[in-house]
């Protein structure tokens, strides 16, 4: 099994959540190639499980990867560049399905003790597969004693893996606002409510409710990433549409950022005699990394000839904290080395990464089934 090509090969085709059909069949494709004697499949939409026996099993070890792409527009030089156009693997989902097989080979050309299931979940980036997956019944079959993932680390060497004990990914939630006012032309701007103005008041007044609302001691962030209105230049805009994210590294924080903002979105409803209709989107739980597995975790990086660095929490979401919320066990970071970070359109990781990411995890699942 070759991790460049097949990295290479899931790379061109970056598919969206539960849009992931070309992928679905490539894993399942790639899994026929390993001893089917030795490890059973169910399918649950486009992800995957796949169960392998453990010679003596008195526990179910998990291990996680995400499957789905980005819309984004890849600019990197590659070669093997996307084929669809608008999608990217810029989260680097490419990469953890290939630790996957690399790492499901190796547990099934040499079982453990324990059973050991691979998930392949689906729709990571939006609108979320961890939970519904969670729910299914072959999920439920399967369900792991104790579960762990990772992601890559653009900023971090190749050879180095990252974690840490307790929080380790924020609570967040997407933000979606839609105004509507009264557009009308240019010349005449009292006959309009002007949706333009309203939006930008708004993004300037929404910086507020971290800074006053918040206990300074409680980190959140919320950031506007995309703003439109208007269609012409000599137009006054009826509607306008933001677009954004809340992160907190509390999880009650989050709701008071959302009650602040309900109350801000009222007031300005007054005032800028418009509607503002509010969408939070898709919502993930904190990745919560258990001690007693984060140190198991540190032990088997420790054996191999990888390097173990203590990570700080991050602002990042992730919705592998709906399973961490249920399941014991931990998320790590593997370096990669990349000048571009995650979500880039430029994202280029390190491939020797493959074979590093393949160790952290086989040598993990080693010293779990030990417990």
């Amino acid at each position: 099994m070759n991790l460049q090509t097949i990295r290479r090969e899931l790379h061109q085709i970056p598919e969206l959540g539960f849009q992931e059909e070309k992928t679905h069949r490539y894993l399942l494709d790639r899994l026929e190639e390993l001893d089917a004697d030795k490890m059973e499949i169910k399918t649950w939409k486009t992800g995957i499980l796949v169960k392998v026996k453990g010679n003596n099993p008195s526990k179910t070890i998990g291990f996680r990867c995400d499957i789905d792409g980005l819309p984004i527009t890849e600019e990197t030089c590659y070669e093997f560049k996307s084929t669809h156009d608008g999608r990217m693997h810029a989260c680097g989902h490419d990469f953890h399905m290939t630790i996957a097989l690399g790492s499901l080979k190796s547990i099934v050309d040499k079982p453990v003790e324990d059973d050991v299931v691979f998930l392949f979940q689906p729709a990571e980036e939006g609108p979320g597969g961890a939970l519904p997956m969670m729910q299914s019944e072959a999920f439920c079959d399967w369900k792991p004693d104790v579960i762990f993932a990772l992601h890559i680390a653009p900023e971090l060497p190749v050879g180095t893996v990252s974690s840490r004990a307790g929080l380790l990914f924020a609570n967040t939630s997407e933000l979606f606002l839609d105004f509507k006012g009264k557009g009308g032309h240019a010349a005449y701007p009292h006959l309009t409510r002007d949706m333009t103005v309203a939006a930008s008041s708004f993004v300037v007044e929404l910086q507020q409710i971290v800074s006053r609302a918040l206990d300074p001691l409680e980190s959140a962030v919320v950031t506007i990433g995309k703003m439109e209105s208007g269609f012409v230049q000599n137009a006054i805009a009826e509607t306008a549409r933001l677009e954004g994210t809340i992160r907190t590294l509390q999880p009650g924080a989050i709701d008071v950022v959302r009650q602040k903002l309900e109350r801000l979105v009222k007031g300005f409803e007054i005032s800028h005699e418009c509607k503002i209709d509010i969408d939070y989107g898709s919502n993930y739980y904190q990745v919560y990394n258990e001690k007693e597995y984060t140190d198991l975790f540190q032990k088997a990086i420790n054996e191999t000839d990888l390097h173990f660095q203590e990570a700080g929490p991050a602002m990042t979401g992730e919705d592998f904290g709906y399973m961490l919320k249920e399941i014991p066990g931990f998320m790590f970071w593997l370096g990669v080395n990349s000048p571009y970070g995650l979500h880039s359109s430029k994202l280029h990781p390190d491939e020797r990464a493959l074979i590093s990411g393949v160790k952290a995890v086989v040598s993990t699942i080693n010293t779990l089934t030990q417990q």
